[in-house]
């Protein structure tokens, strides 16, 4: 590494103040920063929590998150595979298929290879253009601002992807992530000044933009023309059986958007995050109680004309995006409660929320992206009742 290291400094030159790249210093700083630690330390006193940069924290974020990817990619072709499996005579016309046929696999859901090979051939594509295009702004605004690009990027690349079906248009990829980067974080200042998570800020745009493709109802499958009910709109709908046993579920292999659906992918990642110190542990805890007691609630009330008041804490935890927003998304350091009792209740509103959606609102059965944003407006607000709550409290002590 060396070598590479050697490189590096050769061209810091170039990108430094009256070098002829000085403008696009954001960029090799990021580069230079990822793959090392900066050698730029503090000329006055500081105070150390850890030995984590933000860079290195936020690759943590992404290691929690390959769980969830691998089951992604698998899933995706897996529930295609079954697609093209109940079609007669189908001819394949999206070009993800025919280049797997190119690479001499054949449609069989029993493959694990062809399901994760599958699968790549749609979620790649979708994040190259979320890496793309949200690295466009990203390197704008650095350059525009004259400060260095913000790591925080880098997983809201990864996110985004993970919370949009297979077949989606890159255009509007492309369009979701331009607005949950410039109007869900750069307009407030950039990573650190954002109040809403910029991932589900570009999801909610889309659903609202266009409502008759991501309704939450139906979802593309990866399968030219067809779409498939997740298991949480046959819940919805008293008309339909549900085909998904709970297991299923829980492991992954459902429809739904790409990243959402292996609650026990989602649980390794948690893991990882809580070991590390990364995730909060608080956050997570109170989402699943606020759920837990207010699902509890309906059950007990019951309704004759609405099947989502039976639905039980087991099922709200498995379907729709509970699991991946209560561990990756409510836990977002920027956009959540930084005190401690704030973030029970920040959590456990969320948790509440999502029921109360769902549960209210079987036209759109999948709460936890409404959830979680409108509590990350209300985050702020929770943080200074706490501390103002603290301060009375110390004050009364010392009189």
């Amino acid at each position: 590494m060396k070598f590479l290291r050697n490189i590096l400094d050769k061209q810091s030159n170039h990108f430094e103040d009256g070098g002829k790249l000085a403008k696009l210093y954001p960029l090799y700083e990021a580069v230079d920063t990822l793959l090392y630690t900066s050698g730029k330390v503090t000329s006055k006193g500081s105070h150390v929590r850890d030995a984590l940069d933000l860079k290195r924290m936020m690759l943590t974020v992404i290691y929690a998150l390959i769980p969830a990817i691998i089951m992604a990619l698998y899933n995706t072709g897996f529930q295609s595979n079954i697609g093209i499996a109940s079609i007669a005579n189908y001819e394949p016309t999206g070009w993800q298929q025919q280049f797997f046929l190119m690479l001499g696999l054949t449609f069989d859901s029993t493959s694990i290879l062809s399901n994760i090979v599958l699968g790549a051939l749609y979620f790649l594509p979708i994040y190259f253009v979320t890496l793309a295009v949200g690295g466009f702004w990203e390197v704008l605004f650095a350059v525009i601002r004259k400060h260095e690009i913000n790591e925080g990027f880098f997983v809201t690349s990864m996110l985004f992807p993970l919370i949009l079906p297979p077949d989606i248009p890159y255009w509007q990829v492309a369009l979701g992530i331009s607005f949950g980067v410039v109007i869900g974080k750069e307009v407030f200042g950039g990573v650190g000044m954002n109040i809403l998570n910029p991932a589900l800020t570009g999801r909610a745009f889309l659903f609202f933009a266009y409502p008759a493709q991501i309704s939450g109802d139906k979802v593309w499958a990866a399968v030219d023309g067809m779409s498939q009910a997740t298991p949480l709109s046959q819940f919805a709908d008293n008309s339909m059986e549900l085909t998904a046993t709970w297991w299923n579920s829980f492991i992954g292999l459902i429809p739904g958007s790409m990243g959402e659906t292996s609650a026990l992918a989602i649980l390794i990642g948690a893991a990882i995050l809580i070991i590390t110190k990364i995730g909060s542990w608080r956050i997570m805890l109170s989402v699943l109680v606020g759920m837990v007691i207010m699902s509890f609630t309906f059950n007990l009330i019951g309704s004759e004309t609405n099947p989502m008041f039976a639905v039980t804490p087991a099922w709200h935890f498995v379907l729709g995006g509970f699991a991946f927003g209560a561990v990756f998304m409510a836990t977002d350091p920027v956009s959540a409660t930084f005190t401690n009792t704030g973030k029970y209740y920040y959590g456990f509103f969320i948790g509440v929320l999502c029921v109360l959606v769902r549960v209210v609102n079987p036209a759109f059965p999948e709460g936890m992206m409404l959830a979680i944003l409108f509590m990350n407006v209300f985050a702020p607000i929770i943080d200074r009742f706490v501390i103002k709550g603290n301060i009375k409290r110390r004050l009364a002590r010392n009189a």
